[in-house]
């Protein structure tokens, strides 16, 4: 069996649904299709939730109004048959129903996080009849029903298989599963979320559930690139990259792919493939534990990033100092994404400043405190980079950007800079020209 995802862009118009359904055709073999909602359409329900939360039901229905027509045009675009559109159309009235009874609780965390994931709902079960339509027998599954995730971080795929088993009806090799992407139960037994973009991680837990042959993802882009393509010109997406490789770049920023997608098919050594749906025929870029070339690989940045500075004479030859510290940020559940140390200093960076008060607070009593928000981690990775000859050549940024942190020797595969956002862009610009062009034209001159 494959797991193939598909996001937002890859499902939001009929045209392009009509690529995943010819994609899907010609891939032989059982799949598990999972799917995000249409493009846009997890936004609008975003906007909903706030609504709710501020009671004005005028502005939600408007909203409400909208996301309905969006899915009947769909649906009149994908299902000409007047017969068959009438009874998909009733189908979805029942759903919106459910809907709209949601629309009218008050707001809650669970009440937030039903409706947030009800745009897989709809476009999965248009799908699921659009296929039919065409004579292509398939499975619709409610992922309400197996995707039991108490914990983001460690999602215990075991459990999940032995819910989904009894599900799996047929074992021949036209099945095909449609379920929904970014939903799951947690350890409440509530709806939840995977998080935005969670769709990639949903597929992955799936594959490791499953033990499938792969997993492939399905975007709007031809893989994994060597920089950011919507800042940098001449990029150019990557054939491979390793397990340890492409967790990196995501969790640092790479758009393409949900940072914890990774993790659940280490173990299980199942690769990953990146494929554009609206040029299928390309490559794209396949994650897997095979190391096909070492050093400089790709380059990737990530928003949003808080430093923290604590000085104090009090660390000079102390022990337990960083033990402190540490402890702060662990009892407020803030991870740590970068940290240096000297003499009398720690510098450390963060991306949650949702209890970034309480850590202040608590930090107030080990020495001079300075916050600095707005800024960028890059992320400048490749398999054993720190032993690639052309590494030292990432430093002569220094010449033109002013950098604030910089952790290099953590990791033999990844080298990281801290910049001003402001100055996120003419960074990932110079290390490409250095790193990448100027090697490349070395290399032709040879």
């Amino acid at each position: 069996m494959r797991v193939l995802k598909f996001g937002g862009t890859s499902v939001g118009t009929a045209e392009s649904i009509l690529n995943v359904r010819e994609i899907i055709q010609s891939i032989q073999g059982p799949k598990m299709i999972v799917l995000s909602a249409m493009s846009g359409v997890t936004n609008y329900l975003v906007d909903i939730t706030n609504l709710i939360k501020s009671k004005d039901q005028q502005q939600i229905q408007i909203l409400n109004t909208e996301l309905k027509t969006k899915h009947f045009e769909l649906l009149d675009k994908l299902i000409t048959n007047q017969t068959n559109n009438t009874a998909v159309r009733n189908g979805l009235n029942i759903l919106f129903k459910e809907f709209d009874d949601l629309l009218l609780e008050e707001y809650s965390e669970n009440n937030t996080n039903r409706i947030l994931t009800y745009g897989e709902s709809l476009l999965t079960y248009i799908f699921s009849e659009y296929l039919s339509t065409f004579n292509i027998a398939n499975t619709l599954l409610d992922a309400k029903r197996f995707m039991y995730v108490a914990n983001l971080e460690n999602p215990d795929t075991s459990k999940i298989a032995s819910r989904i088993a009894p599900l799996l009806k047929s074992t021949g090799n036209d099945a095909i599963y449609i379920t929904q992407g970014f939903v799951r139960i947690d350890k409440h037994n509530r709806v939840s979320t995977l998080k935005r973009g969670g769709s990639d991680y949903t597929a992955t837990i799936l594959g490791a559930a499953l033990n499938v042959e792969e997993v492939q993802i399905w975007t709007d882009i031809d893989g994994f690139h060597n920089n950011d393509p919507r800042y940098v010109e001449d990029t150019h997406p990557l054939s491979n990259l390793t397990f340890e490789e492409a967790a990196e770049l995501a969790y640092f920023g790479a758009k393409i792919l949900h940072p914890q997608t990774i993790s659940p098919v280490i173990d299980k050594n199942i690769p990953i493939y990146l494929k554009n749906t609206f040029t299928p025929t390309l490559p794209g870029t396949k994650i897997s534990s095979e190391i096909n070339a070492s050093g400089l690989k790709a380059i990737s940045a990530k928003d949003g990033i808080t430093a923290i500075k604590i000085k104090s004479n009090r660390m000079l030859m102390a022990h337990g100092f960083l033990k402190k510290i540490f402890e702060i940020f662990d009892n407020l559940e803030t991870a740590i994404d970068m940290i240096t140390t000297s003499e009398i200093a720690i510098s450390l960076t963060i991306d949650d400043t949702k209890n970034l008060d309480l850590i202040l607070d608590q930090l107030e009593g080990c020495g001079d405190i300075t916050v600095e928000m707005n800024h960028s981690i890059i992320c400048i990775v490749g398999e054993d980079l720190i032993n690639d000859p052309n590494t030292f050549r990432l430093f002569e940024i220094l010449n033109e950007i002013p950098v604030r942190m910089i952790s290099y020797g953590g990791s033999f595969n990844n080298v990281s800079l801290l910049v001003s956002t402001e100055n996120k862009v003419s960074a990932l610009k110079a290390l490409h020209k250095t790193l990448f062009l100027q090697k490349e034209k070395e290399l032709v001159s040879l």
